[in-house]
């Protein structure tokens, strides 16, 4: 248990795929100008990330490895992320045409989330068993989404600040990011 918890917390935190692995940067700074949309890309996230990593550890586990087809991973792993976005779209859609024009865009947007690839791509690893991918790919997910609100926090802040010109907009939220970046860093120093 102590494992899996040591696991959460390093992929939320200390190797978070964002500020660590530098994956998904591109929802991290064109989502997070507001908390409204960073907090909806971010719970769509946790839930795509999850479920893709789970369906993509066993389809590599099951079937690429036992037929000698690892080769064929990332085409794999793309072709089901993508479905299951559209399922989800589809979903939403039918059940909840609010919160199907509320994210408006973000949803199609997070098949081209490389975190998404990226995480999929870390559990398809032997080390991982089932219980440690689905928590790895649901603390990663939770770790994105803090990241994220954290940041578009941050910058609803920045931007009635009085930053000088040459810094407004994207450079300061790559300063913004970067020290960010460094904090997080901090933590795996503490030796937990």
């Amino acid at each position: 248990m102590r494992d899996l918890i040591t696991l959460a917390f390093t992929a939320i935190v200390i190797e978070n795929v964002l500020l660590y692995r530098f994956l998904g940067v591109c929802p991290f700074l064109g989502v997070s100008r507001k908390r409204s949309s960073a907090l909806g890309m971010g719970l769509a996230v946790i839930f795509v990330i999850t479920i893709s990593s789970i369906v993509s550890w066993l389809l590599y586990t099951y079937i690429l490895v036992p037929f000698e087809m690892v080769y064929m991973r990332t085409i794999i792993f793309i072709l089901v992320i993508a479905s299951l976005v559209q399922i989800i779209e589809m979903f939403i859609k039918k059940i909840s045409p609010s919160l199907y024009r509320a994210l408006g865009i973000y949803l199609p947007l997070i098949t081209t989330n490389c975190a998404v690839l990226g995480v999929a791509t870390l559990v398809a690893d032997p080390s991982y068993t089932f219980l440690t991918a689905f928590v790895f790919a649901l603390a990663s997910s939770i770790g994105f989404l803090f990241v994220i609100y954290l940041f578009s926090t941050l910058r609803e802040k920045i931007e009635r600040a009085d930053v000088p010109k040459a810094f407004k907009g994207v450079p300061i939220a790559l300063i913004t990011a970067g020290i960010m970046a460094m904090i997080f860093s901090r933590f795996g120093a503490l030796n937990i």
